[in-house]
């Protein structure tokens, strides 16, 4: 492995963007219609699961029946590489990665999609022409109703960190978030927080005397809301919880209305993409109305297009929460994310606030 490649790793096991390698190479196959033209192929590799992935290229597969169609899904880490060891093999790269797939079309190995599609897409869910953000996932808190009922509702991060410091002892070891020191979600939270709140390192020596449990994954914490360990859950990912906790009534998903940060799943056609006509339709499709109600439809990931409406939506969660949903900003603050010196700095902090309580 290049040097590179040994900083890839590093930084994505760190970020917590590493999966299993156990089902980390699965496959779609969707073989064009006979009498289809010879090589009339789009390959796409993904960092996002089968069950995500499958109504999408079944719907694209609808609409071009004569090309033939295969997803590889890899983890972050896989798909990085690969592409870097292998940047003509395929013809378009999905990936939550999000300080990568910046920094690959930075350097220039992204292809820009000059359609009107493209030209139409909101400007805060692409940079450039080259790299398009195709799905709109809130932070979200989770909050057992039982919390609710005995101290009021938690309806944003200033009522969070009231419930925090005046019930510290009722809730300690109840509350769960991620660990910024292990997580790249939580990282990445982390950095965009402190920019966006002047309170936040309050929170987070707040959730430091509630003796807060740290975690690596959304599932994780998940898990231990579902089991009934924790009582509230902070910063997780609002597509996963919506899936997960579609029939745990106990447990309420909160969209903070001062502030939720949104992530978003990036798209770019590689500069070397063997079939880069089919990787326009593919994209065009992937931001166009037709697909993005699909993804609304039959995923939990939630759609950008203006004009798909729905639970999880950008439109229904503009409408509801407006200028509150902060997504986070495709453009060079991403690579903050890779540098050293800033992640160090930013964690030596957050430890020090969080461990304020052992001073009181």
């Amino acid at each position: 492995m290049n040097r590179l490649g040994r900083l890839a790793c590093r930084w994505l096991l760190l970020l917590g963007l590493v999966g299993s390698p156990a089902g980390a190479d699965e496959t779609l196959h969707f073989p064009a219609t006979p009498g289809s033209a010879p090589g009339a192929s789009l390959v796409v590799h993904g960092a996002l699961d089968l069950p995500q992935m499958r109504p999408l290229l079944a719907g694209f597969h609808r609409e071009h029946p004569d090309l033939e169609v295969r997803y590889r899904n890899l983890t972050t880490l896989a798909l990085h590489e690969r592409f870097l060891a292998r940047p003509d093999e395929a013809d378009v790269l999905l990936s939550s990665a999000m300080p990568w797939q910046y920094r690959l079309a930075n350097e220039g190995h992204a292809r820009a999609l000059e359609s009107p599609a493209a030209r139409r897409w909101p400007a805060w869910a692409r940079w450039r022409q080259e790299l398009f953000a195709f799905t709109f996932e809130p932070i979200v808190m989770v909050v057992n109703e039982a919390v609710i009922e005995r101290f009021g509702e938690v309806g944003s991060h200033a009522d969070l960190l009231a419930l925090l410091e005046r019930h510290a002892e009722a809730l300690r070891g109840r509350v769960v978030t991620y660990d910024p020191a292990t997580s790249g979600a939580g990282y990445t939270y982390a950095i965009e927080e402190s920019r966006l709140s002047p309170r936040y390192w309050d929170l987070v020596a707040a959730l430091g005397q509630a003796d807060t449990a740290l975690a690596d994954t959304t599932g994780e914490m998940l898990e231990g809301l579902i089991e009934g360990r924790y009582l509230v859950g902070y910063n997780l990912l609002g597509s996963y919880a919506r899936e997960r906790l579609a029939d745990q009534p106990q447990l309420r998903i909160v969209v903070p209305e001062d502030y939720a940060l949104v992530t978003q799943r990036l798209a770019l056609i590689p500069r070397q993409a063997p079939h880069p006509a089919a990787a326009a339709r593919f994209l065009d499709y992937l931001i166009g109305e037709t697909g993005q109600a699909l993804l609304a439809r039959e995923t939990p990931l939630g759609a950008i297009h203006p004009a798909v409406e729905g639970p999880g939506t950008a439109t229904s969660l503009r409408q509801a929460r407006g200028e509150a949903l902060r997504p986070i900003t495709l453009g060079p603050g991403l690579l903050a994310t890779l540098d050293d010196l800033k992640r160090e700095a930013l964690l030596t902090r957050w430890q020090r606030e969080f461990s304020r309580r052992g001073a009181r």
